[in-house]
């Protein structure tokens, strides 16, 4: 079959692969009809992100029908449309039986390293190092599912494979982002990054009844998609955005903030930043931390700071003093992607919301080398590519 193989540092090549195989009794095969590049898949081609190999099939945003279930398997059947969750979930484990499907403690078949890295294991995810299992990705003409039972969301023929194929990674992780913020009517929420994820995660502040929602970036388009959604814009090579926010909340400072940038956040007139890229150019951390320091500077005290945007490992100079004694409440994590998923998914059958708005550009699959470049370069005014295997 035709995928997308990593071969180190911004060298992604559309490779002819063996087909995948049932290995477990849990597992499906599916024909990949979609699939996405998301932004941390730019963490990979950037090698930011430890434990990739060459000849890794990478991308975790896919949909498509089964064509083959192992013996095991007892919930789908061949001819079956599904979204695949980045998250693997064994449904059993205690996390899972808790709704913390990210943190499933089976589905890692690499768990002892990712224990030695993070303190315990996680889940394994697809098309996203060795470090969660090593699992191939779904950039791919064809898909193994494991756990096959748990990892899916089954969708209707009456929703296009563009409604529903977000609920795999961007839709819920911008939900989950702003689930974690407790948004109440009279919040102000601050969001920083309004690429895909982040403008998943300000139309989710506005479904959730926030006040006012604030986009913070650099890029016109991307700012003016936020402003269609109903976002105060603020444009930070044209206007600070600490004093901005200041200014929308009274000077007392947005109540919840949102990290939809990550590891790679690029500030380049600020000192803390190019302090961050040479350190991180020599390998002395891993993060670009400009965006978590703001938002732990401006928000109102006792806020809750939200952090879907990925981070590789160590950082530096992070203000635990300023977070320690305005009593800010911070949670991150990987999306717990099934945990939200049906009312998601009753929301986009009730109009509330298409996120295929997010959709800039469509290719094949033998396209995918040239649309990393574009995405990555923020060509063509790019903000989201869908590939067609």
């Amino acid at each position: 079959m035709k995928a997308l193989v990593w071969h180190g540092k911004q060298d992604i090549r559309c490779d002819t692969v063996p087909d995948p195989e049932i290995e477990d009794a849990k597992d499906a095969i599916i024909k990949v009809t979609s699939c996405a590049i998301c932004g941390s898949d730019l963490h990979l081609f950037h090698n930011m992100i430890p434990a990739m190999k060459p000849g890794d099939v990478v991308g975790h945003e896919m949909m498509g029908e089964v064509v083959e279930t192992g013996s095991s398997v007892t919930k789908l059947k061949k001819g079956d449309r599904i979204v695949v969750p980045f998250t693997i979930n064994c449904d059993e484990c205690e996390q899972c039986k808790r709704g913390n499907y990210s943190v499933c403690e089976r589905s890692n078949r690499n768990k002892d390293l990712a224990a030695k890295v993070f303190g315990h294991t996680t889940a394994g995810l697809f098309g996203y190092t060795h470090l969660t299992g090593g699992y191939q990705g779904g950039q791919a003409e064809y898909l193994r599912v494991p756990f096959a039972d748990a990892t899916h969301i089954k969708v209707p023929d009456s929703l296009t494979d563009e409604q529903v194929l977000f609920l795999g990674d961007i839709f819920p992780t911008g939900w989950q982002a702003a689930v974690q913020c407790d948004i109440q009517p009279t919040d102000t929420v601050a969001i920083w990054g309004c690429g895909p994820v982040g403008q998943m995660t300000i139309r989710s502040a506005i479904l959730l009844g926030a006040k006012q929602v604030v986009a913070i970036d650099r890029l016109p388009d991307r700012l003016s998609m936020a402003a269609a959604a109903g976002a105060i814009t603020i444009n930070v090579d044209e206007e600070n955005a600490v004093e901005r926010l200041n200014e929308l909340t009274g000077g007392k400072g947005p109540e919840k903030c949102i990290d939809a940038v990550g590891m790679e956040a690029h500030a380049s007139s600020t000192v803390d930043s190019m302090y961050d890229r040479v350190k991180q150019a020599t390998m002395a951390v891993n993060d670009r931390v400009h965006v978590l320091r703001e938002m732990i500077y401006v928000c109102r005290p006792a806020g809750i700071l939200s952090i879907p945007g990925v981070y590789g490992g160590l950082a530096d100079k992070i203000p635990l003093g300023q977070l320690m004694n305005k009593g800010l409440t911070v949670r991150a994590g990987q999306t717990h992607v099934r945990r939200w998923t049906d009312d998601l998914l009753r929301r986009i059958e009730e109009g509330q919301i298409d996120p295929s708005f997010v959709i800039t550009h469509t290719a094949s699959l033998e396209e995918g080398p040239g649309m990393y470049r574009v995405f990555e370069q923020k060509q063509d005014s790019c903000i989201k590519v869908v590939l067609k295997p």
